[in-house]
């Protein structure tokens, strides 16, 4: 059986463009050129390893970033496939990483902080939980070109996945694993609004405290109605502007990135 072209390609340990991100554009390029078609099998993580001469967490990283631009889907037990972009879009899913890379600058994500708890008042009615529910919990800064630009924090119902992990967290697109147990998102509210940052805040996002930031929370609904995602967001003011445009057709809405 001829080896999988993918594993033919050269990774440089010289380029200053991180192996992931060259290992993203290598099967972005077979996807587009055609030489990858749609439902077939990429290379396993460990062949992928074993041929680029990277590690397991490089290849996670590079899946994980191709997954959250509906690129790829991955089936427990089967493999990673070329998804279907006809079906790999429904519902109001949002993407850090597309958003970031359709402007040519490269995203990247820090875990700062993951764990399961049980949520105070405040959370729970935001997301019509009963008092005890118990939620996932992480935190998560998200840069662009290296640098701090969102400090995130998402909270999900524990039973909507019940075995997720830190290091799933860290190398998968969580919507993705959702997808693939059926939660999938309809609808979702968003809101925008002038705040200042507390020192902690402004530590993690590479700024100094009291600088001006837009405080972003959105709550994530599916088909039948139920919250299952509630995401607070401090987004630094100094480097994203906030675009409408009003049309005759409705109301669209963008962020420019400096």
């Amino acid at each position: 059986m001829a080896q999988h072209q993918i594993l033919n390609s050269k990774l440089s340990l010289d380029s200053d463009i991180p192996l992931y991100t060259q290992l993203v554009g290598i099967i972005k390029h077979h996807i587009s050129s055609g030489a990858l078609q749609v439902g077939e099998l990429l290379p396993s993580e460990s062949e992928l390893c074993r041929a680029l001469d990277i590690s397991r967490n490089t290849v996670r990283q590079a899946i994980g970033e191709l997954e959250d631009e509906g690129l790829v889907v991955r089936k427990r037990g089967k493999g990673t496939f070329v998804a279907d972009p006809n079906t790999n879009h429904r519902g109001v899913r949002y993407s850090f990483t597309t958003e970031v890379s359709s402007m040519g600058k490269h995203p990247s994500s820090t875990l700062v902080d993951f764990g399961v708890i049980r949520p105070g008042a405040d959370i729970c009615k935001k997301m019509d939980l009963q008092d005890g529910t118990s939620v996932y919990c992480f935190t998560r800064v998200r840069n662009v070109d290296g640098k701090p630009l969102i400090l995130e924090t998402s909270y999900y119902p524990q039973y909507i996945y019940p075995n997720l992990t830190r290091d799933m967290v860290q190398t998968h697109s969580f919507y993705s694993l959702l997808y693939h147990v059926g939660i999938t998102p309809a609808s979702a509210e968003e809101t925008y609004e002038a705040v200042v940052l507390n020192a902690p805040q402004a530590h993690l996002l590479g700024t100094r405290e009291g600088a001006c930031a837009f405080c972003h929370q959105r709550r994530t609904r599916t088909e039948d109605g139920r919250i299952y995602e509630y995401t607070r967001s401090y987004i630094r003011g100094d480097r994203v502007r906030l675009d409408v445009h009003m049309q005759k057709s409705g109301v669209t809405f963008a962020r420019t990135i400096d």
